[in-house]
């Protein structure tokens, strides 16, 4: 299993650069201001909140919830006009799980207190996206500085940190993304379970990665 996910994101790796151009930092931007139907990630966010009576962990909870349940959906991206361009250059389903990916981790960010306008925190929300195991191994190899909650924090914005996550980011969901598709051409002459083991792959990475983030970028609040 580890050799399988290695040569996938070897592969990702390899493709990454070949994909539209700042596609990470576009879905980005989308996530946090929001596009079409789906709202600002901080709206949504504030919306958890009350729905949870002012509880900020059961709010991060029911976003949790919310978006592993968005991200085993498919297809649904190509319903946002905006892009509809993108996706013809970067795999729909590789566009669409980054903007619930996103739009989650923004969304515990701001529920924690931090300011998604910041550069830095920007930077922390797509390295959360990585996961933990790879945001450690990239800090053992030097290729990244420090953890979510410290690039958050740091006194300092690094703009070459900006193309280094963004770049990693790309390279891992196109990594993980062929490594499942690998998986569900076994069962593509079974109907159905091809987009079954798509969806649930999707929704427990997007579980996993909101989980990080909610471990990893500690309250920021004033009291």
């Amino acid at each position: 299993m580890g050799v399988r996910r290695s040569v996938a994101v070897s592969a990702g790796k390899q493709l990454a650069p070949k994909m539209a151009s700042g596609y990470v930092r576009t879905v980005l931007d989308r996530a946090i201001d929001g596009i079409g139907p789906l709202r600002s990630a901080a709206a949504t966010a504030d919306t958890k909140l009350v729905d949870h009576d002012g509880d900020v962990e059961n709010a991060i909870r029911g976003l949790v919830r919310l978006h592993a349940g968005l991200a085993g959906v498919q297809g649904f991206v190509t319903n946002l006009g905006g892009f509809a361009a993108l996706a013809v250059s970067v795999p729909t389903n590789v566009v669409g799980v980054t903007l619930v990916q996103c739009h989650l981790v923004a969304g515990i960010a701001h529920l924690r207190g931090y300011d998604l306008e910041n550069p830095r925190v920007r930077n922390a929300i797509l390295a959360c996206m990585l996961g933990e195991d790879t945001v450690q191994s990239l800090v053992k190899s030097h290729r990244l500085p420090s953890s979510p909650m410290a690039l958050a924090t740091s006194p300092v914005h690094d703009p070459q940190l900006d193309a280094t996550l963004s770049h990693e980011v790309t390279a891992e969901l196109v990594g993980r993304t062929a490594g499942r598709r690998a998986v569900t051409l076994v069962g593509r002459r079974i109907p159905l379970l091809g987009g079954a083991v798509g969806g649930s792959s999707d929704a427990y990475a997007t579980w996993q990665i909101g989980s990080y983030a909610a471990e990893e970028l500690r309250d920021r609040r004033v009291p």
